[in-house]
């Protein structure tokens, strides 16, 4: 039987405190940047200038195919603090606060005697947004404000420039023989790219575009901000980095460096396509995870939790869904996973409309393996359109090739097929942009069975509220 939250909580005590704290005095920092796209470092030869992390990721461990719950903010978050699906932290709707019972990293490893904090951009799991006075009065009502209660430090701001103070601050206020945990959230690089480096700039001519999206001016004149945000970032965790050294932690302090989601272009947040959930994930262990190594293995977010826990010494709840990658840290022998599973719903605050487009209301989920792609649309009349960045050049000219009929087919089909396809089926080795839908032809019906039947049991075990992919008997 799977324990409830109080059950977990009680079944703590000050001997199971005291013997984790004897166990591991290791230091955690998870350090989460804002719609980052895998591969925009410079570490995974994209091109982009990112000097002090590509350092970083050399120090340790550097994973190319970790994926998200789901490719937003809020929802991603989810299940990297549960360890859990959203749908099965009952988080698909972005402007949810976390449900009270739901157990997160943060109070596992404060029971095992950590300090543990959160900083930086708003952390997006207490009700993100501006609610209005109506929704914001029932969240004070119903007490869904929680994580007042969940952390030692909580810092709601989301001054990027500033996350050096909050890890200071906290620092200051760790009580002395502690270890600490701290959660620090950056902006970068969430839209609206306007954050540059000093020095650090790239060439729109120069970029090299991924096949999902048009080559047009204003699609290298989007990427290239774009990438400029990531420099900038970069600096910021310079900085980060130089505290941790010069508190003399840097050598007893396990860092994970991680995307949220993706990158918010045509294919990218919003959407259950690569480039909206594979994101960077990094992390150095100094004496325990050898320099200079690198994975392909499949990650999902459900498995960051666990492997924060099991890394401290502490004991994994049984509710956490996701597998701890402590064994592939350790280069020890390591069952990868199958498959990858993600869900979209709904995004931001606004309320259903008539007019409401795919990038404020999308029910789908998918499922991945190393080769194939499946994706479920439960909402395929809803009409296309880009999460944040639709007012920028990019959409813009491509909405105007669209109607000047100048767009390749492989684009037109992509983003103003309407209503979009149920089932997609991609081949990743042969179609890496995911362009190309097998669903229903010819010699894929056998694995497009297998994904649906993946694909339905995930649905089942997280009690999901869509349509089996499987159909039943009338």
């Amino acid at each position: 039987m799977k324990q409830t939250r109080r059950q977990w909580l009680g079944a703590t005590g000050a001997g199971a405190v005291a013997a984790a704290q004897q166990r591991s005095k290791l230091n955690i920092l998870f350090m989460l940047s804002d719609d980052h796209s895998t591969p925009y470092l410079g570490i995974y030869g994209s091109g982009t200038k990112s000097p002090n992390l590509d350092r970083f990721g050399r120090e340790g461990i550097v994973f190319d195919k970790m994926f998200t719950v789901a490719p937003q903010c809020v929802t991603s978050r989810a299940g990297l603090m549960t360890g859990r699906s959203a749908v099965a932290a009952r988080m698909t709707r972005f402007s949810s606060a976390l449900p009270p019972d739901e157990i997160t990293l943060p109070e596992v490893l404060r029971e095992s005697g950590y300090y543990t904090g959160i900083c930086g951009r708003t952390f997006h799991l207490d009700g993100s947004g501006r609610l209005g006075p109506i929704t914001e009065g029932l969240m004070q009502k119903l007490n869904f404000r929680t994580f007042q209660k969940r952390v030692d430090y909580l810092d709601r701001g989301s001054d990027q420039n500033g996350v050096g103070k909050h890890l200071e601050t906290f620092l200051d206020k760790a009580p002395k023989g502690k270890p600490f945990f701290m959660w620090m959230n950056f902006s970068d690089p969430h839209h609206v790219w306007d954050t540059k480096h000093p020095t650090l700039r790239h060439n729109p001519s120069e970029i090299k575009l991924p096949p999902q999206l048009p080559d047009l001016p204003g699609v290298r004149e989007d990427l290239s901000r774009y990438l400029d945000e990531i420099s900038h970032l970069d600096g910021l965790c310079e900085g980060i980095f130089e505290i941790l050294k010069k508190r003399g932690l840097d050598q007893n302090t396990l860092v994970m460096f991680c995307g949220d989601n993706g990158m918010a272009f045509p294919h990218g947040k919003g959407s259950l396509f690569d480039p909206g959930l594979n994101v960077p994930l990094m992390v150095r262990w100094p004496g325990v995870v050898k320099p200079d190594r690198k994975s392909s293995a499949l990650i999902s977010g459900e498995d960051i939790a666990p492997t924060l826990i099991e890394a401290a010494g502490g004991k994994v709840p049984a509710r956490m869904q996701g597998k701890s990658i402590v064994p592939l840290l350790k280069g020890e022998s390591f069952a990868e996973r199958e498959y990858i599973f993600a869900e979209r719903g709904p995004h931001g605050g606004s309320t259903y409309t008539l007019e409401t487009k795919a990038s404020s209301f999308d029910q789908s989920r998918c499922v991945r393996s190393k080769k194939w792609k499946l994706i479920y649309n439960c909402s395929p009349y809803q009409e296309y359109w880009p999460v944040d960045s639709a007012n920028d050049p990019g959409w813009k000219q491509i909405l105007a090739a669209h109607q000047a009929g100048t767009l390749k087919p492989e684009h037109e089909q992509a983003y103003f097929t309407r209503p979009r396809p149920v089932y997609q089926l991609f081949d990743l080795e042969k179609d890496p942009g995911e362009m190309n839908n097998l669903a229903g032809k010819p010699g894929y019906a056998e694995i497009e069975k297998q994904l649906k039947i993946a694909l339905t049991e995930k649905m089942m075990v997280d009690f999901d509220y869509l349509p089996l992919p499987i159909p039943g008997p009338e």
